[in-house]
């Protein structure tokens, strides 16, 4: 079972690298303009910069919300 719902749905859903653009890394999920997909892990960690609230991550998606919004879940924080 997953932490977050899996949207049966959707076409197109997956664990990807990404880079999350947020000031608290205490959210479990994201809207679709805050994340970056990145190739690979070394991409994503390249890509860190906590300064300006670039964080490396492992998201899923994306999914619709209830507000009927594409969304990505955190799956987990690279740094």
């Amino acid at each position: 079972m997953t932490p977050f719902p899996v949207d049966p749905d959707a076409s197109v859903q997956a664990t990807v690298f990404a880079l999350v653009s947020s000031k608290r890394k205490n959210r479990k999920r994201f809207s679709e303009g805050c994340v970056r997909e990145m190739q690979d892990e070394q991409s994503a960690l390249a890509g860190h910069d906590p300064d300006r609230g670039i964080h490396a991550a492992v998201v899923y998606g994306p999914s619709f919300s209830s507000e009927s919004q594409r969304v990505y879940h955190l799956v987990r924080w690279l740094c």
